[in-house]
């Protein structure tokens, strides 16, 4: 049960960060090094002249175990079964 205000739920998720994530930077570092020019957050990236749509999720929307990978230090409990949900997609 959430004990928040939904102003404050509002207010929490607005701050939340979805755009240049570690994983979608590298991404995009290593598409610009191949030459390749794009456009952003509409997905992740858009290479329009190739009509290539490049979407770019983290090892915790995967479900992998990489070295790289991590569940968040806060909420361990709500992250162990968010990842196990989303593995079950």
């Amino acid at each position: 049960m959430d004990t928040r205000t939904p102003e404050q739920h509002r207010r929490i998720m607005r701050s939340v960060g979805s755009k240049h994530t570690g994983p979608e930077m590298a991404v995009r570092r290593l598409v610009h090094g191949l030459g390749y020019r794009y456009r952003l957050h509409l997905p992740d990236l858009v290479l329009a002249r190739h009509k290539v749509a490049i979407f770019v999720h983290g090892c915790l929307w995967h479900g992998h175990r990489c070295s790289k990978g991590r569940l968040p230090k806060t909420r361990l409990d709500f992250w162990v079964c968010e990842a196990c949900r989303l593995a079950a997609r």
